[in-house]
């Protein structure tokens, strides 16, 4: 008879503004070689830890580390803002940065500091490539996004135009997060996000508030280059400057909180 010993895995949780995520130190590989089913096990909220991601720790020769981003189904994805903001709090808590740090992710390099405890500003890539009709804005911060207004998020069933939109032909075979706006002032609207790799809605994302906040002021709907967006898991600050047909200068801004650590078996 074969037995295997369980495997033990450290970790800490974070959420930023309710978008949660598993955080594991791999700077000595440990964790490099966990598959998809496993990695979405851990995301469960039944069965496992519960996230909406996992994100890993590498080291990096050049700079302060790299993030690897992981969807809870598993697969290795796109860049994630708010995942962005924890990890950069996981790696202050582990002593890897001061309150300052440049790191690698899967779309380039960022740099991020840490305003107050529990506070991170994350530079953002520059936005070119933007396109528009009446209904909806195309745009990729990280991430590709689909930006929609509404007059009323409350009434949206998030989960089920969400899904409409993200599994079809237009942007097949990888899909597209969704968002849905709301205008409250020039300098604040509500926000809600269906996530790919998640598969429903989440309470906050990252990429996105970036996506609609750009998205607004490309519209015409605010003249401000600071936005707040109001997402069910808390309030986002998005500020930016336009350039040529595009901004520069993007960061994100919000909370970023350690929920708890752990070691799980599997």
């Amino acid at each position: 008879m074969i037995t295997f010993e369980p495997m033990k895995i450290e970790f800490d949780k974070y959420h930023g503004a309710g978008n949660d995520f598993i955080l594991l130190d791999n700077r000595s590989n440990a964790y490099s070689n966990l598959t998809t089913r496993q990695l979405h096990h851990l995301c469960d909220r039944y069965f496992g830890i519960g996230a909406d991601g996992v994100i890993r720790i590498d080291s990096h020769d050049q700079l302060d580390f790299e993030m690897v981003y992981f969807n809870s189904d598993g697969n290795l994805s796109s860049f994630c803002g708010n995942g962005g903001r924890c990890v950069v709090a996981f790696a202050r808590r582990l002593g890897i940065i001061g309150s300052q740090t440049q790191f690698l992710a899967f779309d380039g390099l960022h740099a991020a500091q840490e305003i107050n405890p529990g506070e991170i500003r994350i530079g953002m890539q520059a936005v070119c490539d933007l396109q528009s009709s009446k209904e909806f804005v195309l745009m990729d911060t990280g991430s590709p996004h689909y930006i929609q207004k509404v007059e009323n998020c409350d009434l949206v069933d998030v989960k089920k135009e969400g899904s409409a939109l993200r599994y079809s032909e237009p942007y097949a075979p990888d899909g597209i997060n969704v968002n849905f706006v709301q205008k409250v002032s020039q300098n604040r609207f509500k926000i809600r996000t269906y996530e790919r790799g998640v598969e429903d809605e989440t309470l906050a994302c990252g990429t996105g508030a970036v996506a609609a906040a750009l998205a607004m002021y490309f519209t015409g709907e605010t003249d401000q280059y600071s936005i707040e967006m109001e997402a069910l898991g808390g309030l986002l600050n998005v500020e930016f400057k336009p350039k040529d047909k595009g901004f520069s200068d993007i960061y994100l801004q919000g909370s970023a909180s350690h929920v708890y650590s752990g070691i799980i078996e599997l």
